[in-house]
């Protein structure tokens, strides 16, 4: 009886399973440590670049040279844009000047 007991008691405890990290999201540019990581992308059109914003609590955004997309001033959370024609963009963070990045769209 004491066994069966000592059984149950154990039966309970498990390890919690390991957390997963999270996929990774295709075509995503992490914001962090004052630099888009990866620095250069390239998609193809219809597709949809996010930028995730994850550096301590410093704002950044993003803002293409030719003004075609950009992003509110953000500390965290994400941006998206889907690109509908084939090109080079180039972007940069309004405060941080020295922040600069690359999406090649190809057609």
């Amino acid at each position: 009886m004491a066994s069966a007991f000592v059984f149950a008691s154990l039966s309970g405890c498990s390890s919690p399973e390991p957390e997963q990290a999270p996929a990774p999201v295709a075509n995503q540019v992490t914001v962090k440590d004052r630099t888009y990581s990866p620095a250069s992308i390239t998609v193809d059109v219809g597709d949809t670049v996010t930028w995730l914003f994850d550096d301590g609590g410093m704002a950044h955004d993003v803002v293409a040279d030719d003004k075609s997309f950009r992003s509110p001033l953000m500390t965290s959370n994400t941006f998206t844009h889907t690109f509908t024609e084939p090109g080079t963009y180039t972007y940069h963070c309004t405060p941080h000047p020295d922040m600069m990045g690359t999406v090649l769209v190809q057609g």
